[in-house]
């Protein structure tokens, strides 16, 4: 069963740096598809970057483009977001997802695991 357990999250002021993991646990491999989702309250949740670990492909929302940069680390099975030029809309908590099978994309479809998530507030 692939676990999924971020960290990472925290408090920074408007225009700070922040780094998010996500470490994958009961799977021999990084999955091959991976993406960070993010809800803020009142909001629903939106996609904000995935990974295609074959090809190493990127896909961004644009309201981060330029801004945050998905990798993995596949000898500690983990993937990243780092968060530079942080808004205060960035707020939100950040969920790690993983599918096996690549069914879902940074807008639909399904993702077979979710991390529990972590917070990321950006004071102004």
């Amino acid at each position: 069963q692939v676990h999924l357990v971020e960290s990472g999250g925290g408090s920074v002021q408007a225009g700070g740096a922040l780094r998010v993991s996500c470490t994958v646990f009961g799977y021999t491999y990084v999955p091959p598809c991976m993406g960070w989702f993010r809800q803020a309250p009142g909001k629903e949740r939106e996609g904000v970057a995935t990974v295609y670990a074959p090809s190493g492909g990127t896909n961004y929302a644009d309201s981060v483009k330029g801004r945050f940069t998905i990798s993995q680390d596949a000898a500690k099975n983990t993937l990243y977001l780092e968060m530079n030029s942080l808004k205060p809309e960035d707020t939100a908590t950040y969920y790690c997802a993983a599918d096996i099978a690549c069914r879902g994309t940074l807008y639909s479809g399904i993702w077979g695991y979710w991390g529990q998530g972590t917070q990321v507030t950006v004071s102004s």
